[in-house]
């Protein structure tokens, strides 16, 4: 028998709206979001790195079909699995084994944490590549101040013996790890936490870089006072930076409606 190709079975994939719990369809529209937009960023690496979700109040997870774009990822087409990465549903379509590994050490050490996020984007994996890592500079880069682990590069992550590295390394009160030679990983209480997360840092990634090439040229790198990063750290944990909203971000909606104008058939069944 054949395997499987986009084009023969992208119909095949349909999980109906009516087939799932209201929460189970909140998460796969919100993951499919999330998927879309990195994309929309120019965040992705072809069809690989994953982000996955749990579906709250089970032990369930959802993936991207291995395979699909990003900008081809549906509510309906995403596959649910378990903790070990068994698929629970027909979907004919593989996960990734490498990018799982992964996940599903912090999904399993961290149930505080709803959503994995993995991108090789490019601003955060060359400050994975530098020993200085991370430097908090401005205002938004605060938010991962003493937030963030280190992973030493071991190889494409095919070994399982390698989760216990990584849940190691990410400990008990980060939510952002830099995969060192790698990439960036980045988690969240819910996937809007999640991805914005990543928006910040890669954007202030970007502000590093470009600050460390000043000084390089003759400038002097301007860091803020350790009190002042710790307060805005508490800050942004707090809610206060974001009008009292910690985990369900005000422009999350915003998101959605910007992807509805991309797009008004991504949240309907192939």
């Amino acid at each position: 028998m054949s395997k499987p190709t986009l084009a023969s079975n992208i119909h095949q994939l349909n999980t109906r709206q009516a087939d799932c719990s209201e929460t189970e369809w909140q998460t796969r529209v919100d993951l499919a979001a999330a998927y879309r937009l990195v994309h929309h960023h120019g965040w992705t690496s072809q069809v690989y790195n994953h982000i996955t979700a749990r579906i709250p109040g089970t032990e369930h997870l959802l993936i991207n079909p291995f395979g699909h774009g990003y900008d081809e990822i549906r509510p309906d087409n995403l596959v649910k699995i378990d903790i070990d990465g068994n698929k629970l549903d027909d979907n004919p379509f593989p996960i990734n084994a490498a990018g799982y590994t992964i996940h599903s050490a912090i999904h399993a050490a961290r149930p505080d944490l709803q959503c994995v996020l993995h991108t090789h984007s490019q601003n955060a994996t060359a400050i994975c590549c530098l020993e200085e890592g991370f430097i908090p500079l401005t205002q938004m880069g605060c938010m991962f101040h003493e937030r963030i682990g280190t992973h030493e590069f071991e190889g494409i992550a095919l070994d399982l013996a390698e989760r216990e590295t990584i849940v190691k390394d990410l400990g008990k009160d980060k939510h952002t790890m830099l995969l060192y030679n790698h990439g960036i990983l980045i988690c969240g209480q819910s996937i809007a936490q999640a991805f914005t997360r990543l928006y910040h840092f890669e954007d202030c990634a970007g502000v590093q870089l470009k600050a460390m090439a000043a000084v390089a040229g003759g400038g002097t790198l301007k860091k803020p006072r350790p009190e002042v990063v710790l307060k805005t750290r508490e800050q942004f944990e707090s809610g206060a930076a974001q009008a009292g909203a910690e985990v369900a971000l005000p422009e999350w909606p915003a998101y959605l409606r910007m992807l509805d104008r991309l797009d008004p058939q991504w949240r309907q069944s192939a």
